[in-house]
């Protein structure tokens, strides 16, 4: 009885889909109506404790047995993110919370629960923080399932999965480092004329501080959109190849020195061009 407790724990979030209709599980959907993501933020990462709930391990799934990571700092993998929503809303995620297809989420197999992760689709070079909190998904080849929104700020909650990478984010280091995080792809109603930011909070930024404004399988495409950020700005504008795990010509602004030059700078390429950058440190 204990292990049919635990079993069931663990399949009330995406993990108990069991078949699946595109990226997501039979009888799931989309919420009845349209969401807005633009003004959803991103996941704060934090430190908190690992919870007792959801991270037994090792544990067994429809016959293949995983072990929690004892930490998630330093992990990175890329495979196929998939997404859950409708059905599972207000169900219990693995350890006890319940599910909103509408917060940034997402469910691994095998991270410690809670923690915080970026996702990156590899197809056009949008980000995303989630904090994990569920387990799953357990079928086919898909390494972590993202709440609807997270799902839709990445561009793939049409299509039901997409090619993602996964890094874990240490919540010291975020915050240590953080600024304020612009979010991504949200796009203003009425794009006015940019007007600087003016700010009592105006603090350095560390020396790799960048703004990230796409990524791109050719570097040709990276080269296209980089001459035309240059001729909006004065700030070097770069492209970097990353060859690990998959290339990618990400194209860079900066570095930044101070806060109020980033958003000054983030909400000109916002207006003008309706990019949204978001922070890197190279």
């Amino acid at each position: 009885m204990a292990a049919l407790a635990v079993m069931v724990l663990l399949l009330q979030g995406c993990g108990g889909s069991g078949s699946s209709k595109g990226g997501y599980g039979y009888g799931d959907g989309p919420p009845p109506k349209d969401v807005e993501v633009a003004h959803i933020p991103d996941a704060v990462p934090k430190v908190e404790p690992v919870t007792k709930a959801g991270n037994k391990s090792p544990y067994t799934v429809f016959g293949k047995t995983y072990e929690v990571l004892p930490s998630s700092i330093g992990y990175r993998q890329q495979g196929v993110a998939s997404w859950y929503g409708n059905k599972f809303h207000g169900r219990n995620t693995s350890n006890g919370e319940p599910y909103s297809m509408y917060e940034m989420t997402a469910a691994h197999k095998t991270l410690p629960i809670p923690c915080y992760v970026r996702v990156t689709n590899v197809e056009n070079g949008r980000s995303v923080i989630v904090r994990v909190n569920d387990r799953g998904p357990f079928h086919g080849d898909r390494i972590i399932d993202l709440s609807y929104v997270a799902a839709k700020k990445l561009g793939y909650s049409d299509r039901g999965t997409a090619k993602v990478i996964v890094e874990a984010i240490d919540p010291l280091k975020y915050q240590k480092n953080s600024v304020e995080q612009p979010h991504i792809y949200s796009q203003p109603s009425v794009i006015p004329s940019a007007q600087p930011v003016v700010s009592s909070d105006d603090y350095a930024l560390p020396g790799n501080t960048f703004l990230q404004v796409g990524a791109f399988s050719t570097h040709s495409a990276a080269s296209t959109l980089s001459q035309k950020v240059q001729s909006l700005t004065e700030f070097p504008v770069v492209v970097r190849q990353q060859s690990q795990p998959t290339t990618l010509y990400k194209v860079l602004v900066g570095p930044l020195s101070d806060n109020v030059t980033l958003l000054n700078l983030r909400n000109l390429l916002q207006q003008r061009e309706n990019i949204s950058p978001f922070v890197v440190y190279e």
